[in-house]
């Protein structure tokens, strides 16, 4: 699907691509979205620019991803999607500058653009260029970006207190700690995508600070350095969180193994509590000739009491001891 965006923010979707053979003069934003092999051909065609396929996205080498081609300017980033959801995701999004025109390629539906796209017509007059779009497109991204780290940090935040501050009085499953490992996991890889997107997107306002369409737009560049100070600092809050989330899976190990050794120690001390009581019922139930203790009519009485005996002594000892 292709969206034109004018200057004057309407919108216009283009579905008959034989009867339109050109963009209208004030088109400043062509919105690919999931595009055919016929479509790509219409835009090559009528922009004069060879448009990247969803392979050529792929590709992580950032020779490959900004690029200046005949004029056009071709960069390409990562972006967190599906952040909602319990299989969060990186989608390529390409971004190419062609004359006062931005064109962006994306094969999702990332929040960032619905946000964007929402606020398009709240933006002044002379907001409204390619280069000037793109700028104010990549500080919507990182505020998604910072939106969706917040939002994990909470849960992480709720998580640990559901790890550490577990209430003795509520009964918890026996396998409490192996469910939060599953969480535990989810929050990284949450982390470890928003980390590899904002990584992609400092390469790529490295790269489009230096182009003269920024240059030369005081305004854009000033918004340029706001959004890379942005990055550099979500980058290092992302980190910090990602080191968290390392003490918390530890920590849960941690405390699994102090639960297993706990139930070791029960039935090691149970079994050292049963075994007088064991060897004294062993002597007795042997078949000697000669046992005194055999005939006695209180014999039967005194073997169970000796057995009593033999068991409450360690138990007591171990409670003295603080083991138990």
């Amino acid at each position: 699907m292709i969206t034109a965006y004018c200057s004057n923010c309407k919108s216009v979707e283009i579905r008959d691509l034989s009867q339109t053979t050109s963009f209208p003069e004030d088109v400043v934003w062509i919105d690919m979205v999931e595009p055919s092999r016929e479509e790509e051909l219409y835009v090559e065609k009528v922009l004069g620019i060879e448009v990247p396929t969803r392979e050529d996205l792929k590709d992580i080498e950032p020779s490959a991803r900004l690029y200046i081609e005949n004029g056009a300017v071709f960069m390409a980033a990562s972006l967190v999607w599906k952040a909602g959801t319990d299989a969060p995701t990186l989608t390529d999004v390409a971004f190419i500058l062609t004359g006062n025109r931005l064109v962006t390629i994306r094969y999702a539906h990332p929040k960032s653009f619905d946000l964007f796209i929402a606020a398009l017509h709240r933006l002044p007059e002379n907001w409204r260029s390619g280069a000037a779009l793109l700028a104010r497109l990549l500080e919507t991204i990182v505020d998604r970006t910072a939106e969706i780290l917040e939002n994990t940090v909470s849960r992480i935040d709720i998580l640990s207190t559901h790890v550490f501050g577990r209430a003795k009085k509520v009964r918890k499953p026996s396998n409490y700690l192996e469910q939060k490992l599953r969480d535990i996991a989810g929050h990284h890889r949450m982390i470890s995508k928003l980390r590899d997107s904002l990584g992609s997107l400092a390469r790529l306002l490295t790269f489009f600070h230096t182009i003269p369409a920024i240059q030369q737009d005081h305004e854009a560049r000033e918004l340029c350095r706001t959004v890379s100070r942005d990055i550099q600092s979500l980058s290092e809050h992302a980190s910090f969180v990602a080191a968290n989330i390392t003490f918390l899976l530890d920590a849960s190990l941690g405390l699994i193994n102090i639960e297993q050794n706990s139930i070791i120690k029960i039935f090691s001390i149970a079994s050292v509590v049963f075994l007088p009581p064991t060897l004294v019922a062993s002597i007795y139930g042997m078949n000697f000739q000669v046992m005194p203790e055999l005939a006695w009519a209180a014999g039967y009485p005194y073997s169970l009491a000796l057995m009593v005996i033999s068991a409450v002594i360690p138990f007591f000892f171990f409670r003295w001891k603080g083991w138990l």
